[in-house]
């Protein structure tokens, strides 16, 4: 129960975080960041009429080197 009680807490701060535009950096696992998308044009499909989606941030996890190079040496292919 403390277990999750923690990571509950530990990504309500994450989310909070990302909310505000800062970034948050855990060194060995990766980095929770926001990416700007750039306004476009987009369609309405039941109504088939177009739509402009503005310009709006969106969450991103972008893993460590270190985390990426355990994973690949400890998962052998499938035969």
């Amino acid at each position: 129960m403390d277990v999750l009680v923690t990571m509950e807490t530990f990504f309500s701060e994450i989310k909070a975080s990302l909310s505000k535009n800062e970034n948050v950096y855990i060194r060995g696992f990766g980095s929770f960041i926001t990416k700007k998308r750039a306004k476009k044009v987009g369609r309405h499909i039941k109504n088939n009429v177009s739509i402009e989606i503005p310009a709006h941030y969106i969450p991103s996890f972008k893993p460590a080197k270190v985390f990426v190079d355990e994973v690949k040496d400890g998962v052998s292919p499938e035969e």
